[in-house]
């Protein structure tokens, strides 16, 4: 019996040995990781339930499936697009693109995925984009305005030469708390553009500063050739309402 009790308690010992050990290389470990840029941004309590990173759609349904109030009936947000001379945008309806508009406007659902064109880009003869627009609230303006403050999604060059280099440029619109809004003076197509580093998630960043009503992202995925494939390139081709702006 006493060399049993002998043998555990070697065994103890090396255990305790072992865990010490671990804990010192653990200690060593963090000692030795490199700064994150993130570690001296200030943290916000709980966890969030969103992230600027999850994919096209998940946001918007997730939001109105959550929602307490009654079930809205269907509206179709006024969005209005624009960008550099030149360059023209096109809705998908069933899978194809209309010839395309510089300042195209269009009433999207609430809740839906859209994929457009991008096309007529300057120094990019050719080439054409297809970034989504992710339609997660909707604005309440005076009746009767809902065309004259459409939602502005607005495309700089800068993000459309990042997509042709096969990058992904998330752009989160927002409605600012009029409490804490930041003195901006607007460009002449809208609200200019707020870059984040990469370590920091704009949709956080967005959700500070107001309320979130549309997520746009722009990437280099081109439609699937495979016909299976396009109802999931294409969002289930969501219905759109087109607007008609007046001749001026």
């Amino acid at each position: 019996m006493s060399v049993g009790f002998r043998q555990l308690e070697k065994e103890q010992a090396m255990l305790r040995r072992s865990l010490l050990l671990l804990l010192v290389a653990c200690c060593v470990s963090s000692i030795a990781k490199a700064a994150d840029p993130s570690d001296y941004l200030p943290r916000r309590s709980g966890h969030s339930l969103y992230a600027g990173d999850m994919p096209a759609g998940v946001i918007a349904s997730t939001r109105q499936a959550m929602s307490y109030r009654q079930p809205v009936q269907p509206y179709f947000q006024p969005v209005r697009f624009h960008g550099p001379e030149g360059v023209r945008f096109s809705l998908a309806q069933y899978g194809t693109f209309g010839e395309g508009e510089s300042d195209l406007m269009a009433g999207l659902m609430i809740g839906k995925v859209y994929r457009f064109r991008v096309s007529g880009i300057p120094r990019a003869e050719g080439a054409e984009l297809y970034p989504t627009i992710e339609m997660v609230d909707r604005t309440y303006p005076p009746p009767g305005l809902a065309t004259t403050y459409p939602i502005p999604v607005n495309l700089d060059e800068d993000d459309i030469l990042a997509a042709l280099e096969g990058r992904l440029v998330t752009r989160v619109i927002y409605l600012e708390d009029p409490q804490t809004a930041t003195p901006l003076a607007e460009g002449p197509n809208g609200p200019v553009a707020i870059d984040v580093p990469e370590y920091q998630d704009p949709l956080e960043i967005a959700d500070l500063r107001g309320r979130t009503v549309a997520i746009l992202r722009i990437g280099s995925l081109a439609p699937p050739r495979a016909e299976v494939l396009k109802s999931q390139f294409f969002f289930g081709h969501p219905s759109w309402a087109p607007i008609f702006k007046p001749n001026p």
